[in-house]
């Protein structure tokens, strides 16, 4: 079994706790399926956010969906100037047997034009 990092972001319509925390556990969860993973196969995930965001932390929402003993970090992404708003990022790490080139990587809303490889989006 190896340890693999798992990459994720999604794009939020605004600046609300509840939305943010949706769109978090919405991420989560599909990186989850994604990859046939359950919670204990996780080692820690981090978050971040861009800074236009403020209204909750991401963990919030991985506890709330039962991540209770996985760990969990918040940080906030380098403020670039032409930067994608908005958005909250994720980095999964877990013990899996999928090879690297198996690992499913997911990006939802208008994070998908962040990895165009990834996504085909255009």
């Amino acid at each position: 079994m190896a340890v693999r990092a798992i990459r994720g972001a999604t794009q939020l319509d605004v600046d609300e706790r509840e939305h943010l925390l949706a769109r978090t556990a919405e991420l989560v969860k599909a990186v989850l399926e994604a990859n046939d993973l359950d919670s204990a196969d996780l080692i820690s995930i981090l978050f971040t956010v861009t800074p236009d965001l403020h209204a909750e932390f991401p963990a919030v929402a991985g506890r709330q969906i039962g991540l209770t003993d996985v760990p969990l970090m918040c940080m906030q992404e380098i403020d670039i100037p032409h930067a994608l708003p908005r958005v909250v990022r994720m980095m999964v790490h877990t013990e899996t047997d999928r090879s690297r080139d198996k690992v499913q990587h997911v990006y939802l809303h208008g994070a998908s034009a962040l990895r165009p490889d990834l996504t085909g989006a255009q």
